[in-house]
């Protein structure tokens, strides 16, 4: 299309799973996209064979062990590389960086996403625990830069594209949900649930982490708490409704009764290539619907007891000021410690509940203030663990 002209693109986590499907729309319209930062925590060899193929103006490695390994891997291509988490904050202000998506996992994202929107960068936003941790202040300073954030959870991009063009108050955002693997479990059979079990989703590829919160519904309730700050709704106006089928991938009621839903299949891909050609859509190969032989859609309530995270998070907004802080905080602890079984299946929300009570409550944080609730969240998880 004319009307786009090529940008070029940072990719804060290229090798995560949304990263690396970034990578795959870029690669089909590179007309269009230039991938110019790539960035990974320790996933060395994945990204020295992305630089290798895309040939970005910059990389940056997170762990500062392994800058040695990457910078010689690339020292015969003309590719600038970096290491540290200050980093990461420094190349999204790169002057010739147009986009920049946020697909870091957890806490981490925050500071490249608050540096890249005081740079007035457009932010396509994977990375949901920026808006949980510090969502009052992230979208305070998007107001202030003129900073668009487009979402990329599919969740989100479903709201954004049921309003897109509507001059209408929105009366409620329905979020659905797959219901993890363990929908139909008893509360019984949850005390023993294991990390491999919880990894198997049974509709999306994603990476570990966001996996277990799906287990968890926590993943849902960080969606709920991105929901308020992305489109301006209090958590009264947000229902999480569980369609396992992953078709209806969100929707939103107006306040004439009429409802509006994004349906598609189960694919990353859709939402990424909008936020980077928003206003635009642009073709795709991706799959399409098949109509005929689509499964019955069905739609329940989430079982808020057995899967009490998704509680904690509508409580946490309720609290406001650094309640979200807390709970991810403890969040990202509880869900490695899972993963290592450290911690079983149903100790996680006991956790994090006893954190948010222990942590003491800041009614309106600065930057500084969230850092150090973070710490003091995890030290406060630990300890429980």
């Amino acid at each position: 299309m004319s009307e786009i002209q090529k940008k070029k693109i940072a990719i804060l986590g290229s090798t995560g799973s949304i990263g690396t499907q970034a990578l795959q729309v870029i690669e089909e319209h590179a007309d269009l996209y230039e991938a110019y930062v790539l960035t990974a925590n320790r996933q060395a060899d994945l990204l020295i064979e992305q630089a290798r193929k895309f040939v970005p103006a910059a990389v940056v490695i997170a762990d500062e062990s392994l800058y040695d390994k990457v910078s010689k891997a690339l020292d015969d291509l003309p590719i600038q590389v970096y290491t540290g988490a200050d980093a990461l904050c420094q190349v999204v202000q790169n002057d010739e960086v147009d986009i920049v998506l946020t697909a870091l996992v957890g806490f981490s994202g925050l500071r490249p996403t608050i540096a890249a929107i005081k740079a007035k960068k457009m932010i396509a936003l994977a990375n949901k625990e920026t808006l949980v941790v510090a969502g009052e202040l992230v979208t305070r300073l998007a107001m202030q830069n003129q900073c668009p954030i487009l979402p990329v959870d599919s969740e989100h991009s479903a709201i954004f594209q049921s309003i897109m063009g509507e001059q209408s108050e929105i009366e409620k955002i329905i979020l659905t949900a797959s219901g993890g693997p363990f929908r139909k479990f008893s509360h019984e059979e949850l005390r023993s649930v294991t990390p491999a079990q919880a990894l198997k989703h049974p509709n999306w590829d994603m990476g570990a982490k966001i996996t277990i919160d799906s287990a968890t519904l926590m993943n849902k309730g960080f969606e709920v708490i991105e929901a308020k700050w992305l489109f301006g709704v209090e958590p009264e106006n947000i229902e999480v409704v569980v369609h396992p089928q992953s078709v209806v991938h969100s929707a939103v009621q107006f306040r004439d009764g009429a409802v509006k839903a994004q349906l598609g299949v189960p694919d990353m891909r859709v939402p990424i290539q909008l936020a980077f050609s928003y206003p635009f859509r642009l073709p795709s190969k991706f799959d399409r619907l098949d109509w005929y032989n689509m499964a019955d859609l069905t739609f329940e309530r989430p079982r808020v007891e057995e899967f009490r995270c998704l509680s904690l998070a509508f409580e946490a907004l309720r609290r406001g000021g650094n309640a979200a802080c807390v709970v991810n905080a403890a969040n990202e602890i509880v869900n490695l410690a899972f993963r290592q079984q450290r911690c079983s299946f149903l100790a996680m929300p006991e956790i994090i509940e006893k954190t948010l009570d222990a942590v003491p409550f800041i009614e309106q944080p600065s930057l500084e203030d969230y850092l150090a609730c973070d710490a003091e969240a995890r030290r406060v998880a630990e300890g429980l663990l």
